[in-house]
């Protein structure tokens, strides 16, 4: 059996992460999201993938090959242009030769959800199997009306607030036989432009073929669509893992529950690292700094004296040399913060932190959510960064600067003051 890996999107939600790299090789817990996919597939016995392209596919091809360092077969397929889920699926239909695994390359999730569809597809002989979850806002998914509690008897795209027939979300994992590809073929553009898969299954249903549903638990399974979001992936991922300490660990640092220390890595004296924490290649981490529950710290990372890091994403080459505090936020690659730099990751008046995403204002329903920087953000001493802010790639913010919004991409944002000289009177 073989399976097929929809990685084509952009990711737009995700901005300025996704300004410089593709959505599905941001690592959480040092992995790539898509290798986490790649790994659970895996695991169920599927080692003959398909992955679907587009936007900076090159990035992806180049960091997987040919699946052999994982012991994979991987094939990439290029969607030509982004023309939803639906013309993502139908360009690997000449690769598919059977009945097949679907899964949506942004997300995180147990094997045992995968082992299950294959168990109910070959037990009951649908025509295709979905996962559901149960989600809190329906209106902000594609629901599913289930009959009997296991048929799926139709498919409404983000219902209008109160209308949702029910709390069960398309989980985007599905088990197919070839028989969708005639179905998709039948389909016509959305009015967003796009071929949507869940128009092929509706498709399905009305000529009376059984679509079955398989209900899965939130805590298996992870979206990955907005910023905060790879916090929660990032934090699932490190309590699933094996956690083992290879590196440098010098006599006076404190290493306190489940951490991943790399072989090239350093923990100076007077760090303490609170688990799951993974702390990546050659990264060089103290003295006496504080390395706080779920960050994950990428390759070539330096974390100095007296700084503070807490459930963060710290990517490859970023330097916090001293005195800085960085809470619930993400660093991208090559930031470098100046002395005494803070990101605020909590409200004055204690409400939920919001952010611009798409450029609309988001409620990310966290009381804690710091800044998102992008690729080459630079920090002068004491800058800081109010809750909820993004900072854009090859920014620079000076000294005593305060980000209270969003900072675009190639900006510098500098403190303007008047400045009074006289002599001392004698």
């Amino acid at each position: 059996m073989k399976a097929v890996l929809l990685a084509a999107g952009e990711g737009v939600r995700l901005q300025p992460i996704t300004a410089t790299r593709p959505k599905h090789l941001i690592k959480v817990a040092g992995k790539p999201i898509l290798e986490h996919c790649l790994d659970a597939l895996k695991s169920c016995g599927l080692t003959e993938i398909a992955i679907v392209t587009h936007y900076m596919g090159e990035a992806i091809r180049q960091y997987f090959g040919d699946g052999e360092k994982l012991s994979l077969k991987i094939a990439y397929v290029k969607q030509a242009a982004i023309l939803g889920t639906g013309n993502a699926l139908s360009v690997v239909e000449p690769y598919v030769d059977d009945d097949f695994i679907l899964v949506y390359g942004d997300l995180l999730f147990v094997p045992d959800i995968i082992k299950n569809m294959i168990h109910l597809f070959e037990t009951e002989k649908p025509a295709a199997v979905m996962a559901v979850v149960p989600v809190e806002k329906p209106e902000s998914y594609g629901i599913v009306e289930l009959k009997n509690e296991r048929i799926v008897k139709r498919i409404i795209e983000k219902p209008a607030f109160g209308e949702a027939p029910s709390n069960l979300a398309n989980a985007g994992l599905y088990m197919f036989s070839k028989e969708i590809f005639n179905k998709l073929k039948q389909t016509k553009a959305s009015v967003r432009g796009e071929w949507e898969l869940t128009d092929a299954l509706s498709l399905l249903i009305k000529d009376e073929k059984t679509v079955l549903a398989t209900k899965i638990s939130k805590s298996d399974w992870i979206d990955i669509g907005k910023p905060w979001d790879l916090l929660e992936a990032n934090s699932w991922a490190l309590k699933r893992m094996e956690h083992k300490v290879y590196g440098t660990v010098e006599s006076g640092a404190h290493l306190i529950g489940p951490v991943t220390v790399a072989e090239t890595a350093r923990i100076r004296s007077g760090a303490y690292v609170e688990g799951p924490t993974f702390i990546d290649e050659d990264s060089d981490i103290g003295p006496n700094c504080y390395i706080r529950a779920c960050t994950y710290i990428g390759k070539n990372v330096r974390i100095g004296n007296a700084c503070e890091i807490k459930n963060s994403i710290i990517m490859d080459w970023t330097h916090a040399g001293h005195l800085s505090y960085v809470g619930d936020s993400i660093l991208c690659e090559h930031c470098n913060l100046g002395a005494g730099t803070i990101t605020a990751n909590y409200r004055l008046d204690a409400e939920t932190v919001k952010m611009t995403v798409k450029d609309t204002i988001v409620d990310s329903g966290r009381r804690k959510l710091g800044a998102i920087l992008g690729d080459n953000v630079k920090t002068g001493i004491n800058a800081l960064l109010m809750p909820g802010v993004k900072v854009g790639t090859n920014s620079w913010i000076g000294a005593n600067f305060t980000v209270r919004r969003d900072l675009p991409t190639n900006t510098v944002a500098l403190l303007k003051q008047n400045e009074e000289k006289r002599k001392r009177s004698e």
